[in-house]
Order: C-alpha cells, then structure tokens, then sequence
C-alpha cells in the first residue's frame, strides 16, 4: 500500500514539474537558446548524472534482447518526444502546449488497443472523439500571445509529442517491470544521447552564453535537473507501480499548473477557444477513464 502512494506521490510530482516547465522553458526559447540546442544540452546533463548517479547504485546487467526495446524507447520517449515538445513550446503558448498534452490518456488508450489488443468501448470512443476534437480546435484555433510565434505548427508538434509519450509509456513498462529504475534510465539517455546529437549540435555552438540573464540560467538549470532528470527518474518510479493509463491520467494537473504559473509571471493569457478547447478535451479524457478497464497487458 504503502508503494502504492509512493507512486501516486511520484507521479503528482512529475505532473508538478512539467507543468512549471512549460513557462520556465518557453522563457528561454528561441531567444537565448534555440530549442534543439536546449535539448542537447537536456540530454548531456541527463546522462551525465544517471551516469554518475549509477556508480554509487547496485549494478544490474541488461539482457541482450532488452536493448532494441531501450532504444525504441528512447527514440520515442528521448529523441522525438523531446524534439516535438521543445520546437513546439517554442512556437506556441503554455496553456495551449499544456492543454494539448491532456490527449496522452487518450493516446495511450488508443495505442493500448492497437498494440496490447485492450478492449474499446462505446463510451471510450465518444470520449477519444470529443478530446481530439477539442486538441483540434485548440491545434488549429489557439493563439499565442508571443511575437513571432507559429502556434498551428507549434501546437502540431506539441500534439506529434503527445503521441510519442504515449508509446514511450508503453513501450518502456515491461522495462520497468525487470530492471531498477537507474540502470534502466541511465541507458535510455545515452541512446537518446546519441540520437538527438545530430538534431542539436550546430544550435549549442550558437549559443551567446555572456548574454544570457542570470534569472535564464536559473531556467536552463530547472530544465536540465527537474524536468529532465527528477522527472523522468520519478516517472520511472511511479510506473512500476501503476499502469500507462493510470499514469497517464495524471497529465491533467499540467494544465491548471501550467495556466496558473503562467497567468501570474504574464506569460500567457485565456480566452474562449482554449476555455471551450480545454473543457472538450477533459470531457473527453473524462469519459475515457471513468469506466473499469482490465489491467493492460504488457507486450512480450
């Protein structure tokens, strides 16, 4: 039991987490550091410290048949996840990233019943139908308040993010199941590592770092240490004990922290399509969870 609200705590925290991130990361791009280049930067110091982090845990060995599934995993929960998410927040607007990102239970539910063969029903449906058609309204209605900014391609990739989290969450749960959780993240980093080089190397040589604010790289720190390594270790932590759409679920915190913390630092603001976006998508989230769904099989 007690595991159990561990778990819950855990998964409460990264939804705490991630929902400052949206406005805390937003404030560093693209004028500082473009997005490509601040997940490089992610990743490095995510590996660096799992890295370090490993020589003080117990050592554990991982399963020749195991790595094709670590680096799928990374690729969707490291590289294209990541990737997305970051361009997209740099084009678009908190709420409307956050909001957006309500749709991973849906996703999930969706992909749970594609790959895992888990039963769909009539309310599930109704429900995956309202949700997207509120992200549809946000992805191609939603503004942003920031010059410059490129909110229907943003909130495309915000969207294309969402769905690479959903499969991460599937993909790696059978992983957790085997290894601890440094061993298994340590190695999730170093192929992400090796996967986003490409994408952020010539963007890190362009960074100005003499020009970059101190209140910035109180940012960047939030971004390298909570949001990418207390995270995705506490991720880790809560998966073991809960299923993908349980965890999942937890997404809709994001919103309401994300808004909250963005209204009060005036970096975003509401109006009615992301209210009327919002309350479709929680409908339909909400019809999407509530009824009893058989535990999800893990793919073998």
């Amino acid at each position: 039991m007690q595991q159990k609200t561990n778990a819950y705590i855990a998964a409460f925290l990264v939804a705490l987490i991630y929902g400052l991130n949206y406005t805390i990361a937003k404030e560093v791009m693209p004028t500082y550091i473009k997005p490509f280049g601040l997940i490089l930067l992610r990743v490095i110091g995510a590996t660096i410290l799992f890295w370090g982090l490993s020589l003080f845990t117990k050592k554990q060995q991982i399963e020749k048949s195991d790595f094709l599934r670590i680096f799928l995993a990374a690729i969707f929960g490291v590289c294209i996840n990541m990737l997305a998410f970051f361009k997209g927040l740099s084009m678009t607007s908190p709420i409307n990233a956050s909001v957006i990102m309500v749709n991973t239970p849906i996703i999930v539910l969706v992909l749970s019943t594609i790959i895992l063969k888990e039963k769909i029903t009539l309310i599930k449906v109704a429900g995956i139908l309202i949700g997207l058609s509120g992200a549809i309204l946000l992805i191609v209605y939603g503004k942003s308040s920031t010059p410059g900014d490129n909110p229907l391609y943003g909130n495309i990739l915000v969207f294309i993010n969402a769905v690479c989290y959903g499969l991460y969450l599937i993909i790696v749960k059978k992983l957790t199941q085997k290894y601890d959780v440094i061993t298994l993240v340590k190695w999730l980093y170093l192929f992400g590592l090796i996967l986003v080089i490409p994408f952020g190397w010539s963007e890190v040589q362009e960074i100005h770092w003499q020009h970059i604010p101190s209140n910035i790289y109180f940012n960047i720190a939030f971004v390298l240490v909570f949001t990418t390594f207390f995270a995705y270790l506490l991720n880790i932590i809560a998966l073991k004990k809960l299923k993908p759409t349980t965890l999942s679920a937890f997404i809709y915190l994001q919103p309401l922290i994300a808004s909250a913390y963005a209204l009060l630092t005036n970096n975003d603001s509401l109006n009615t399509v992301k209210i009327v976006a919002a309350i479709l998508i929680f409908c339909g989230v909400f019809l999407v969870t509530k009824s009893n769904a058989k535990p999800t099989a893990i793919p073998r």
